[in-house]
């Protein structure tokens, strides 16, 4: 299952959202700053790829289909991008093996902005992860989203992270949501089935979004684990110990998510001790993101004080 937003075809549970922003767009209205918020995984990356498809093929053989919310297959500009080769879209998120957006990939999208233009297409610049920049990268991003060159539009992705002042107030902001019923309703039609059918309960709360879901089912499928009859405590356990996250950086932030479910799973007012814990282990996932630190003494400590308890 590909669960990249560059891959999904249809759109789910953005309808008011993407007929805004065409209605924006059909008066050119539409901002050429934008900045989509909201909770990771609930389909702004998504949303993000559909506007642009629209505007991109819109004079196209087989252009966006409005009605139905649906890139075509036969779309030249999605097939452009899913070879990434489209002149008018280029994406900035950070590489599998790092942990920022660095001033190198700021630099080299400076100098593409600065060459000339295929068509008369605008160009899109859709930048993601935008919490993940560092402070480098950000100082030139800014340089660039204060006076863009003429044609160019920026869609940044922001994950509800704290982000500078300086960058939020250049873009016209998009708080983008979903309740509970759409994401599981979201959830269910990407999988073509009942998620309750595959995952165990454990897995599944009031915070739970779409992406977040698919990727869990996307790891078990593939790990050949048993989803619907694991306990949540024993798939971090097995995560933790078959170390598969040193290679695949998508497992750790999985552990991550599944270490915050735990706590949410168990933590109550009357149980000082782990909300204690709760608070100690977000301190200590933090820190270890910000300076780089070993994660799997982390994890092992959390196993061994969490877990093995």
């Amino acid at each position: 299952m590909n669960i990249d937003p560059s891959n999904q075809t249809k759109l789910y549970g953005h309808d008011i959202h993407i007929n805004s922003l065409i209605r924006l767009h059909k008066k050119d209205y539409l901002p050429n700053k934008i900045l989509f918020s909201g909770e990771k995984g609930i389909g702004k990356s998504t949303l993000a790829y559909h506007l642009i498809n629209y505007i991109l093929s819109y004079e196209e053989e087989s252009p966006y289909d409005l009605k139905n919310l649906k890139i075509n297959l036969e779309n030249k500009s999605f097939k452009l991008i899913q070879n990434k080769s489209n002149p008018n879209f280029i994406l900035v998120d950070v590489f599998e093996e790092k942990k920022n957006i660095d001033i190198v990939q700021i630099r080299n999208l400076i100098l593409t902005l600065n060459k000339s233009s295929f068509n008369t297409k605008p160009r899109f610049v859709l930048i993601d992860n935008i919490e993940l920049l560092n402070i480098n990268s950000i100082n030139a991003l800014l340089k660039i989203l204060e006076e863009p060159n003429d044609n160019i539009n920026f869609i940044l992705i922001n994950n509800n992270k704290k982000v500078l002042p300086t960058l939020k107030s250049r873009c016209l902001n998009f708080k983008i949501s979903l309740t509970y019923d759409q994401s599981m309703d979201i959830t269910n039609k990407i999988l073509n089935e009942n998620l309750d059918n595959l995952l165990n309960e454990e897995f599944i709360t009031n915070y739970s979004t779409p992406g977040q879901l698919l990727r869990l089912i996307n790891f078990t499928n593939i790990n050949n684990i048993d989803s619907k009859n694991l306990k949540l405590k024993d798939l971090i356990s097995k995560i933790i110990l078959d170390k598969k996250y040193k290679k695949d950086s998508s497992i750790k932030d999985l552990i991550y998510l599944l270490i915050e479910l735990y706590f949410r799973n168990n933590v109550s007012i009357k149980n000082i001790k782990l909300i204690n814990m709760y608070n100690y282990f977000l301190k200590k996932i933090n820190t270890t993101k910000i300076f780089n630190l070993d994660e799997e003494t982390l994890f092992m400590e959390f196993k061994d004080k969490i877990l093995n308890e």
